[in-house]
């Protein structure tokens, strides 16, 4: 049965719409949506499916969704506008603005290595719970008490939660607002998107419920039996914290609770038009936003991390400059330059600073690495633009 698309495609851009449609084969209960912005301008608004398969709620063109690791590259955007403004330095140690974080011989990290997955925190030493998840203070400050995983300098390992609440803190400190709070000001707002670090409880009902695919529960039980410590594990789970396919039912990202926290390495909710939107903005002139400047994009996106991380792992590997994900065979976006941040079970946003491209993909169906959908859509409007 072919899904119903609703929304608009330009002229042209056809060929977009029949991957999108694609994605939904063999997926009865997959919801999602896709929005594309050339030059400032909508060129692709398409939604389809279901919102919430336990109530049968279908999805709309105002369905948020979480993110997940999507929600780093948002983050990386505000780190990025704070050196831009001459109030952050990729250079500098953490602890010039953190000085709590020089403890257990992390005085000599710098920003920009914690932005690129170098800090040795990808993983808690200690388990945490949700307790401590939703109490900012308690996590930062266990992790400015860690002693890295490995010796600086040595390599990198994808920081899949903790990157955010450090790179969260720096922006704290640097600004005196939480991360929430700056994303807001500086990006939502401005831009007048649906997009939340930290979703305000009047929302939670709008929010796309998650499911997670057969192969991707799998996958994470293979993980979960591996001999401790398996840090690439515990880099998901945090210890007691989050189930490994980071939702359940009612739980992880599907609480309300761990919604409205702010984690801003996972717990972005935005609709496809406001990732779009906002990686528009760091290109080109988006609803009168302009968020990051050419010669600020050409310095944050300079490779820092690439090729085998410190815990293994199969290739292929991403490529990471300050915080932003590079276009890599892990990866593909539209070609060079291209920068952005995927989001476990599919989600995908990007900006192409050469075609003055924002793009945004999301779904509530989690797919683990035999996932193609996003790669076949952008491999569709490669030739179309």
């Amino acid at each position: 049965m072919t899904i119903a698309l609703s929304g608009t495609v330009a002229a042209g851009l056809e060929p977009v719409a029949d991957a999108f449609a694609a994605a939904f084969e063999g997926r009865p209960a997959m919801g999602g949506a896709l929005h594309v912005v050339v030059d400032g301008e909508s060129v692709i608004n398409l939604w389809a499916g279901t919102a919430d398969a336990r109530t049968g709620r279908a999805w709309t063109e105002r369905t948020p969704s979480v993110v997940f690791s999507c929600t780093k590259g948002l983050v990386s955007i505000l780190a990025a506008r704070l050196v831009q403004e001459g109030r952050l330095d990729y250079q500098a140690p953490v602890a010039r603005y953190w000085p709590e974080f020089a403890a257990a011989g992390k005085d000599k990290v710098t920003v920009g290595q914690a932005l690129a997955h170098q800090a040795g925190l990808s993983a808690p030493r200690i388990d945490l719970t949700e307790d401590d998840i939703v109490d900012w203070h308690r996590v930062v400050a266990a992790l400015a008490a860690q002693e890295p995983l490995w010796p600086l300098g040595s390599g990198y390992a994808y920081h899949a939660l903790t990157h955010g609440w450090v790179a969260g803190e720096i922006i704290r400190r640097v600004t005196g607002q939480s991360v929430g709070r700056y994303f807001r000001d500086l990006i939502a707002s401005p831009l007048g998107v649906d997009a939340w670090i930290g979703l305000p409880d009047d929302k939670a009902d709008e929010v796309a419920h998650l499911q997670i695919s057969p192969p991707l529960s799998a996958l994470w039980a293979e993980e979960a039996a591996k001999s401790a410590p398996n840090w690439p594990y515990k880099a998901m789970t945090l210890g007691k914290a989050l189930p490994a396919d980071l939702v359940s039912e009612d739980g992880g990202f599907n609480k309300q609770r761990i919604r409205a926290a702010e984690i801003p390495g996972a717990g972005g909710i935005t609709t496809a038009e406001a990732l779009a939107t906002i990686w528009s903005a760091t290109v080109v002139p988006t609803r009168g936003v302009r968020l990051i400047d050419d010669a600020t994009v050409a310095q944050a996106t300079q490779t820092q991390s690439e090729g085998a991380p410190v815990f293994g792992g199969e290739p292929p590997y991403s490529r990471w400059g300050y915080g932003f994900q590079l276009d890599s065979a892990a990866r593909r976006y539209l070609g060079d330059g291209n920068f952005g941040h995927d989001g476990a079970g599919g989600q995908v946003g990007f900006a192409d600073p050469v075609r003055r491209i924002g793009f945004g993909f999301v779904t509530n169906w989690m797919m683990g690495p035999e996932d193609q959908r996003a790669t076949q859509i952008i491999d569709a409007l490669r030739p179309l633009v």
